[in-house]
């Protein structure tokens, strides 16, 4: 005889299904942990490159204004006609960059104090050039301490790097400072040789104190070059930087052969300016080409970091998506495993004992007469009437 199956219901055991979840729970914190501060701490290097970016992109426009100040003091202390348009125009460059880009440097302060400065110099030679001389340190002090500032502030003076940072070093530092230190010091030759012979003493000490002051960042800045040229793997920077490099190494020597008094104490003005001015030269060709490189490093750097950020968050996707695939597969497999069990208030018939295994159950049930098979179970009285007619 046929039976139908009993209706039967699942009983899920709770513990079972959830130790999938809980262990996933449990990898998934420590993975999204690691990939979000990972993330972390690429984008705060990224942010340090970016400002350093905007660090270099200051520098560029004080370099000018260097070069025009150094010349505008040279002629001052001559007695020379001061052309300010060269100035003029750096001033105005060097403003319209602090608009842009002070606020996040905070250099507002710094370059508001300077720009009163260079207002304030006179547009006419001064009959006493000793005043001019000393007007101009002032100006100059304050366009150095600037310098300094730009590199604090976006971080360039902390550059991990040691490319970028002795490039940076030499042409946001000690460039800048021989520059102005080489004009003071042909500036200063000049004074003396108008001094009376009784502060013949007193000009000689402050000559040896310029002298110093011009050589030592210069040579600095040779140096510093000198290693970046032997250790870096970049050719551009050997091409860009060997002819202006060389000639400013000539000019520095130049310089200090020249600025050295001779028996008399005297020195040649004439030598020392043209050493001066050729090294003057070489330092504004060199000063874009650094700053280039600086820059070309910087977005390097930017590049590689965009690079391991997808790669951070992209590895952990694929974990988190793993540990989901994973709990998802064994919690359908623990569905599957999962043993029956009968319950007579849904259905089972009557009689059968839901504890027993399924294959012995039917052994319980109550014989049953099938109506198919009369043949094999014959019926007296079903046959009687046959008989009689018979």
């Amino acid at each position: 005889m046929t039976v139908p199956a009993p209706r039967v219901r699942r009983r899920p055991r709770t513990r079972g299904r959830l130790l999938p979840l809980l262990l996933t729970v449990a990898l998934l914190l420590p993975v999204a942990l690691l990939t979000v501060q990972a993330h972390r701490l690429i984008d705060d290097d990224r942010e340090v490159a970016e400002r350093e970016r905007l660090g270099v992109t200051y520098l560029r426009t004080l370099g000018p204004l260097t070069v025009a100040l150094v010349d505008a003091q040279t002629a001052a202390v001559a007695r020379r006609p001061i052309t300010r348009l060269a100035l003029d125009q750096a001033v105005e460059q060097v403003a319209a960059v602090d608009a842009e880009i002070g606020a996040e440097l905070r250099t507002g302060e710094r370059w508001a104090g300077l720009r009163a400065k260079l207002e304030a110099l006179p547009e006419r030679s001064l009959s006493d050039p000793e005043a001019a001389f000393n007007a101009y340190r002032e100006a100059t002090d304050l366009l150095l301490a600037l310098h300094t500032k730009v590199r604090e502030s976006s971080g360039l003076v902390q550059d991990p790097d040691a490319d970028s940072y002795f490039l940076q070093d030499g042409v946001g530092e000690e460039m800048p400072e021989a520059l102005v230190a080489a004009g003071r010091l042909t500036d200063l030759v000049a004074l003396i040789q108008r001094r009376p012979d009784s502060e013949r003493l007193r000009s000689l000490s402050e000559l040896a104190a310029h002298r110093v002051a011009a050589l030592g960042p210069a040579n600095d800045l040779v140096g510093n070059l000198r290693a970046v040229m032997d250790s870096s793997e970049s050719a551009d920077l050997g091409g860009h930087v060997l002819t202006p490099f060389d000639a400013y190494q000539r000019g520095i020597e130049a310089m200090a052969l020249t600025s050295q008094p001779d028996r008399t104490g005297s020195i040649d003005l004439v030598r020392l300016t043209g050493a001066r001015l050729e090294a003057h030269e070489a330092a504004k060709q060199l000063q874009p080409v650094l700053l280039d490189e600086v820059d070309r490093l910087l977005v390097e750097r930017i590049d590689e970091l965009n690079r391991d950020d997808l790669l951070v968050l992209g590895a952990g996707g694929v974990a988190v998506l793993l540990l989901i695939a994973l709990a998802a597969t064994g919690w359908s497999a623990r569905r599957k495993d999962e043993p029956v069990a009968l319950d007579p208030a849904d259905g089972a018939p009557t009689g059968v004992d839901p504890t027993v295994p399924t294959t012995t159950r039917w052994e319980q049930l109550p014989a049953q007469r099938s109506p198919v098979s009369v043949g094999n179970s014959p019926d007296p009285d079903r046959w009687r009437p046959f008989d009689a007619a018979r």
